[in-house]
């Protein structure tokens, strides 16, 4: 193995993700498998079509149904991994989503966005999406002198709050602040060898967010486009534009760097539009 190899190396390392059966973690679960890593998808939707892509490029992988906004059944499926499959060294929580029923529109606007709506959105990304899996995998990490690394799913939402997506933003936010909090907590009491980070994605095409990107004839919104012109790359992310950072943060290349939130966003975030 090159230095540069095993600098980056995840041989042998057990990944599990949330939100196993989302586009940007296909792309994350590839990127992984291809480099050594044993990949553990978990999801409330099927992952049977998903596990079986990456055996046929000869990943190691295997899928779980899991439901991240109940801690006693995350608890059941580690067991269950730890069992079948072994420790999870990396943690990776890819779960959450938005829904328009809490994003403020001129047909639906802030004033009559439903609380349950906007509790629901804030619950599947904080908690669901953060807090609830790092209680259960970072307890484990913690007592193996391996230690671990655990990744959380930000967003551009949390530098700045982007208009209509208020229960996101207000998730992604504290998403971000659980990150850094969690980074300190753990090393301080409990052991510095599980690193705690976050991704900030820019902005990338998916099922939840393309309503608001692109039209029914593909054509950019009038949103799509002030994203566009305020990304100095000039385009949206693709979901392999996620590789390689996360790759950085859960191998030995990052070994002193936690509680950090890094943006993959063509350069969104650094661009004042002028």
């Amino acid at each position: 193995m090159s230095y540069v190899e095993e600098l980056f190396s995840v041989q042998e390392k057990i990944v599990l993700m949330t939100g196993g059966a989302g586009i940007l973690s296909g792309a994350v679960a590839q990127g992984l498998g291809k480099a050594g890593a044993t990949i553990v998808l978990t999801d409330i939707a099927p992952l049977e079509a998903r596990v079986q892509a990456l055996e046929q490029e000869g990943i190691r992988a295997c899928g779980y149904a899991m439901n991240v906004m109940e801690k006693a059944h995350i608890e059941e499926v580690a067991a269950k991994v730890g069992r079948e499959v072994g420790p999870v060294d990396i943690l990776i929580n890819t779960a959450g989503g938005n829904s328009p029923e809490a994003t403020a529109s001129p047909e639906r606007p802030f004033f009559d966005l439903p609380m349950e709506t906007l509790q629901k959105v804030v619950s599947l990304n904080l908690f669901g999406g953060a807090i609830l899996p790092s209680q259960v995998f970072a307890k484990a990490m913690v007592a193996r002198e391996e230690g671990g690394a655990i990744i959380n799913f930000s967003s551009m939402s949390a530098f700045k709050p982007l208009t209509r997506v208020l229960g996101y933003s207000a998730a992604k936010a504290a998403v971000s602040n659980f990150t850094q909090w969690l980074a300190v907590h753990i090393a301080q009491e409990y052991s510095p060898r599980v690193r705690v980070n976050a991704i900030a994605p820019g902005f990338f095409l998916t099922r939840q967010n393309r309503y608001l990107l692109l039209d029914d004839q593909e054509n950019l919104t009038a949103r799509g486009q002030a994203i566009i012109s305020h990304t100095p790359m000039q385009r949206f992310g693709v979901p392999e534009d996620l590789v390689g950072t996360i790759l950085w943060l859960v191998s030995p290349a990052s070994a002193f760097v936690t509680g950090a939130v890094v943006p993959i966003d063509g350069g969104f975030s650094a661009f004042a539009g002028v």
